[in-house]
Parts: structure tokens; sequence; C-alpha cells
């Protein structure tokens, strides 16, 4: 097989100057910070820029809005129109460098995580360690890498983002009308009880699944080819398809919970905000921050649930991977120095 062949060449070949003693964390975070270092610090400083670049908007539409009802002079909306296209051009541009920068830094772990298992199979070849199965390491290399190493780009960047706006809009509503905030509030609550208890469900099938894909791949690499004399693959198939698709009902049917909760939400924004600028309690562009507002806190806190679920998923993933190193696929310990992958951009 073409791939089989690859991955053993690319291993007879590797002459990249690594230590003999390839070393992991014990961690998934410990990973993490060997893996970026002091790239998450600058990456969590784009992330504070750009929650604050994106709370400000919010006042801007409604000062725009009461201009409008109120006969403010154009003048006065046209310069509000104006500093709100500055600020949305602020926004994107920070949040354009914050995504190709974090990127950068996954496809660099990503790279890192895998030069290290080669280099554990080589050293193993000297009798520098032992080796586990080839497959396992087949298994690694061409799926269990990616999303481990790419979850190091967003693992700080991404919490820090999405909590910093939801704090920020969250402290703006309730300035602006305490009572409305508790109903934003109130459609949240209950997806914090569900939203783990489902996502813990998910993960036991993504350690499932990933324990039976690396049987797949461990008995193609010892028939040197993809044949299934005894059907045991045809089961394993079998049982990875009934796998991902409890996985798929437990995703959507938590999507749907929170969505539909999202949607009370608007509806009781509605019927309160509505009463009160009937009585004039409050103005109608209150009314409308609030409704852009519960946009700028559904859509952070629906990414800081996927943010979530990637956490979870990759810490069984990265757990995974640490077990072989445990059995001598690579070798696990203390963090070292930091990762030369990424002391330099390529």
């Amino acid at each position: 097989m073409t791939i089989l062949k690859t991955f053993r060449g690319a291993k007879a070949a590797l002459s990249h100057p690594f230590p003999k003693e390839i070393i992991l964390p014990r961690t998934l975070y410990g990973f993490v910070f060997r893996a970026s270092g002091w790239h998450q610090l600058a990456t969590a400083i784009l992330s504070i820029v750009l929650f604050t670049a994106g709370t400000i908007p919010l006042e801007v539409q409604r000062r725009i809005v009461n201009a409008a009802t109120e006969n403010g002079s154009y003048r006065t909306i046209a310069l509000l129109v104006l500093i709100y296209v500055l600020l949305a051009l602020t926004e994107g541009a920070v949040k354009l460098v914050l995504n190709i920068y974090s990127s950068w830094i996954g496809e660099a772990a990503v790279r890192w995580l895998r030069l290290q298992v080669f280099e554990a199979s080589r050293a193993s070849v000297t009798g520098d360690s032992m080796m586990t199965s080839e497959g396992v390491q087949l298994s690694i290399i061409l799926a269990e890498a990616e999303p481990v190493g790419g979850f190091v780009g967003t693992s700080i960047s991404e919490p820090l983002l999405q909590i910093g706006i939801l704090t920020a809009v969250c402290g703006y509503l309730v300035y602006l009308q305490p009572l409305i905030t508790i109903i934003v509030i109130t459609i949240f609550l209950p997806q914090s009880g569900f939203v783990p208890i489902m996502q813990a469900a998910i993960n036991r099938r993504v350690g499932k699944r990933i324990g039976i894909m690396r049987n797949v791949s461990e008995d193609i690499v010892q028939m040197g080819h993809a044949i299934d004399t005894d059907g045991h693959q045809a089961s394993r198939i079998g049982d990875v398809f009934r796998i991902n698709m409890s996985i798929y009902k437990i995703k959507f049917t938590m999507n749907f919970m929170m969505n539909l909760m999202t949607q009370m939400g608007y509806a009781g924004i509605f019927a309160l905000g509505g009463y009160f600028v009937v009585t004039g309690k409050t103005e109608i562009g209150t009314v409308v921050a609030f409704v852009s507002g519960l946009s700028k806190i559904n859509d952070p806190w629906g990414d800081l649930v996927n943010w979530y679920r990637d956490l979870r998923v990759t810490q069984v993933k990265y757990g995974l991977i640490y077990n072989s190193a445990q059995v001598g696929t690579v070798s696990a310990g203390e963090l070292p120095g930091p990762s030369p992958c990424l002391e330099t951009r390529s």
C-alpha cells in the first residue's frame, strides 16, 4: 500500500537532529505549553483586544437608533455610523490576525507531534527504545495528531475571547436594564447542566472509536494490505458507523436544545422590552441593544460550548497517545525546554 510504504520510508529516511528520547507531557495542557510556549501569551493579548473592540458597537448601535427615533441631527447619526464602521474594521482586522496566528500555532504543533512519533520509531530501530505496533504509529500520524495538535492554537485564546465577550456584554446589558438581563441569563443556566452530561457521553464514544480504528490499522499493517479474511474488519467498520451515528444524535440534540432556549430568550426580550417601551420605562434603542446583545452572547456561548467539546474530546485523544507513549511509541515524562517547531516560523 502506498501510504504504508511512505510511512515506512519516511521512518527510514528521517535525519532530523532530535534527541533520542522523545518526551511527552502527562496532560494535554502540558503538551500545549510544551508545543507553543510564549505564543499563547500573544494570542491572549489579541483576544483581549478583540472582545473589547467587539463590545463597544452595542452602545454605538443604541445611540444610532435613539438618535433616529428621537429626532436627532443627521450629522450625529452619520458620525456614529462612521465610528461603527471603524470599530467593525478594527474588529475584523484583529480577528484575521488572531485566526491566522492561531492556525499557524496549531499546524506547527501537529508537525512537531508527528515528527516525535517518527523519531521515536527511528530510535526504536537502533535499539534506543521499544516500539509498539506500526498500526498505532500510523493511526497517530495520519489521524490522531491533527486534532490534538490543532487544538493547541485555540486552547487559550478561544476561551479567553468568548468568556471576555460574555462578561463584557452581560455587564453592559445589566447597566442598561437589569430586569431584561435576567431573562438573557436564565436561558443559559440550564445549558450549563445538560451540555457537560451530553459531552461526557460523546467522549466515551470517541475513545471507543479511536480504539477500534487503531485495531483496523494494526490488522492492515500485519496483513500488508487491506484484506478482510475473517470478517473482523467489516465488524469493526460497522461498529464505527454505529458509534458515529450515536455521536451525531447526541450532538444535534444538544444543538436543538440550545437553539430552542435562545429563541425563548428573544421572545422574552420582545415581550418584556415591548412592555417597558409602551409604559415609558425604557427606550426603543435599549430593546434593540438587547436583541443585538443576545446575538453577541449566543454566538460566543455556542463557540465556548464547541471549544469545551473539542477540549474534552482532545483530552481523550491525547490520553490515548500518551498511553501509547507509556508502552513505547514515544517516551513520556517531564516537560523539556521550548519546542523546536515554534522557535522560528517556517
